[in-house]
């Protein structure tokens, strides 16, 4: 019959594969442990502590200031005079309809 493994111990294992970032497999026959076991020492590590979360990896970002207001917008104005502002790239059709519909 095989040893009975103290929890301290199957933790303190446990809590290595973890942070060893090597596949179960890997670990296994580094340690000299049965591929089964460590899957279960590592299942019942995981469950144990359910509050763990992997850590949050920040990345770096760059703040661009907005696109000046002048540059992103697109005025039309029709034959009677009335001005219509659009965002650039705003649905070609739409304007066209809208275009028409102002000069009627």
């Amino acid at each position: 019959m095989a040893k009975q493994v103290e929890k301290p111990e199957w933790a303190r294992v446990a809590e290595a594969f973890e942070a060893s970032g090597q596949t179960q497999r890997e670990f296994a026959l580094v340690w000299g442990v049965r591929l089964s076991t460590l899957q279960s020492w590592v299942y019942r590590y995981r469950r144990a502590a359910p509050s763990r979360k992997e850590a949050v990896r920040l990345l770096p970002v760059q703040v661009a200031p907005p696109p000046a207001a002048t540059e992103s917008l697109l005025e039309v104005v029709a034959a009677s005079g009335a001005r219509v502002r659009f965002s650039v790239g705003t649905d070609v059709g739409y304007v066209a309809r809208l275009v028409a519909a102002l000069g009627r």
